[in-house]
């Protein structure tokens, strides 16, 4: 057993394998700052409601699916809300 996972090890180091990321569900803290990243622009709905959804799940992929929309967003004209 030991011989076959050294083995694997030698092949994997070869090939250059990356580990795989894991994943991480957001708290409510980090899906506030998701939310508050995502509504200082002018947003559709769904976009805020998916990015929340996908943070239920792994943190990672909700922020680049937030910054892959404001992204390509960008180009287009943004209206910025102001606070108080």
């Amino acid at each position: 057993m030991a011989d076959t996972t050294m083995l694997d090890n030698r092949i994997n180091k070869q090939i250059k394998f990356e580990p795989l990321e894991a994943t991480v569900a957001a708290t409510e803290e980090e899906s506030v700052i998701l939310a508050e990243k995502l509504t200082q622009v002018a947003i559709p709905l769904y976009v805020l409601l998916q990015a929340l959804n996908i943070a239920k799940y792994d943190l990672a992929a909700a922020f680049r699916y937030a910054d892959k929309y404001l992204t390509n967003t960008r180009k287009s004209k943004w209206v910025i809300i102001k606070t108080a």
